[in-house]
């Protein structure tokens, strides 16, 4: 992906274009990110795969409205449909994806949240025998 310097009159700002293949949820995550950070490489590719998952879920949703919440298995019993199974990760995808951008919240002044890292699944915690 490159960068577009656009002159706004107070300076020229970095302006990244919104990646082919993105539907609506994405392109509009994308923009609301991108026109307002000036972001790395790394930063990029989360983003465009935080956007994959927006639009992912989006598929996922109208699939649910159209399908059952339950469904029969190989083995005949009810189980959740399997999609709704797949939105409910999809969306831990996504929250964790825009966690690692570290993008402020909003509430504070201009300071980006301090986090390590994306947060993993826990560990088997040792035990005091």
């Amino acid at each position: 992906m490159t960068h577009l310097d656009v002159i706004t009159g107070q300076g020229a700002v970095a302006v990244t274009p919104v990646p082919d293949g993105l539907d609506e949820s994405g392109t509009r995550l994308w923009e609301s990110v991108a026109d307002g950070f000036e972001l790395d490489v790394h930063e990029q590719l989360l983003l465009l795969q935080a956007c994959r998952t927006a639009d992912l879920l989006d598929r996922l949703s109208g699939e649910a409205a159209r399908g059952r919440l339950t469904v029969r298995n190989a083995k005949g019993e009810e189980v959740t449909n399997p999609v709704i199974t797949e939105h409910r990760q999809q969306s831990i995808v996504l929250a964790r994806l825009l966690a690692a951008l570290r993008m402020p919240s909003g509430e504070e002044e201009g300071r980006p949240q301090r986090r390590g890292g994306v947060r993993g699944a826990y560990g088997v915690r040792r035990t005091a025998v």
